[in-house]
């Protein structure tokens, strides 16, 4: 059963030896994500699941130990997703940015794995992976990783597009209250050309939610660099 879960950004920047010079400028978020962090450790999971969109030879389960890095930055970074062997495959950049986050958290024996999701999946595909990852143990918690639009402003990576600030508004409102009908509503063709890379990975949390009876509170809502990025625990 889900007993809480952080949703957080996962822009390579929330590293400050990636964002280097501009690592104040995301200082907030990466508090607001440390804080989100900490509910997660308190609510004292049996597993942990570390979820975040992922390239196609990217999906699906990686394993406890798995290895990221920050090389394709020009930055001699490599993070581990929690205690284990792991496995062949490196972490995709949105994992690698949740095991850096995790790893600024008070160390812990609780399981994590990994979980890439197809930013095209459907809402259905999506939940169906939240219910199954929140009935693995009796306590389950999420690190979602996912950022909203990437199109607020003209020097945004996907350029400006007039219905992303109402694409991340309705994220943050559905986010930020834990509603699960929401979030499973949020379009995902309409999402996937804002560059919402978020969306799936919010979707696994929303089936996972389903009945746990979890309340949602938005910690943090910005769009620097015109990509919008949001902080939520449920819990």
């Amino acid at each position: 059963m889900l007993v809480a879960a952080a949703v957080c950004p996962c822009p390579p920047l929330l590293v400050p030896e990636v964002a280097s010079g501009a690592a104040p400028e995301l200082e907030d978020a990466r508090a607001r994500c440390a804080d989100a962090l900490g509910v997660l450790a308190a609510a004292r999971p049996d597993r942990l699941y570390v979820v975040g969109p992922a390239p196609e030879d990217a999906l699906g389960a990686f394993p406890a130990g798995s290895a990221g890095s920050f090389a394709g930055f020009g930055v001699d970074l490599s993070v581990r997703l929690g205690e284990g062997p792991g496995g062949a495959r490196p972490l995709p950049g949105p994992l690698a940015v949740g095991a850096w986050l995790l790893s600024r958290t008070e160390r812990s024996d609780v399981p994590v794995e990994g979980l890439g999701v197809d930013e095209r999946a459907t809402a259905e595909e999506c939940a169906a992976t939240g219910r199954a990852l929140a009935a693995s143990a009796e306590r389950v918690a999420l690190l979602v990783l996912g950022d909203g639009s990437a199109c607020r402003t003209v020097k945004a990576p996907g350029y400006f597009d007039e219905r992303a600030a109402g694409f991340d508004a309705e994220a943050a409102r559905v986010l930020g209250s834990a509603d699960v009908p929401g979030v499973l509503a949020l379009d995902p063709g309409l999402a996937y050309e804002l560059k919402a890379t978020g969306r799936a990975p919010w979707q696994v949390l929303a089936g996972a939610a389903e009945g746990a009876g979890l309340e949602g509170r938005l910690l943090h809502e910005d769009a620097p660099y015109g990509v919008g990025y949001l902080v939520a625990v449920w819990s």
